[in-house]
């Protein structure tokens, strides 16, 4: 939307950076089958611009758990309004731990099978 844009038509870097927050953390809270805070962000990469009416699309993998912790790779493409084609627009890596209802790290459960 025209609110989340510069005055050159792109959206904001942190406007993306939270939707693929908030996308990393639901793929946490199903892994960890409850609530899960964001600890590190690292190796965020913008690749290319996302314009205002573009479509955005994350993608989030679980690539790496520890007891308290997992580490999520997610890709955001974008997909002009008229066209077929996407494209990578970002990438990053979401570190999450799994707390319990005192807000302190609990064990991550076994996970489910698929």
């Amino acid at each position: 939307m025209p609110a989340d844009a510069n005055a050159a038509g792109d959206i904001f870097g942190g406007w993306l950076m939270s939707q693929m927050d908030l996308a990393a953390g639901t793929a946490a809270a199903l892994r960890a089958r409850g609530r899960c805070v964001t600890v590190a962000i690292d190796k965020v990469i913008l690749h290319q611009p996302v314009l205002i009416g573009d479509e955005v699309s994350l993608y989030t993998d679980i690539i790496r758990t520890g007891r308290t912790s997992m580490s999520i790779h997610v890709q955001t493409w974008r997909r002009a309004r008229h066209s077929h084609e996407t494209v990578k627009v970002t990438e990053g890596v979401f570190t999450f731990v799994a707390i319990d209802d005192e807000r302190r790290p609990r064990p991550l459960p076994p996970e489910m099978p698929r």
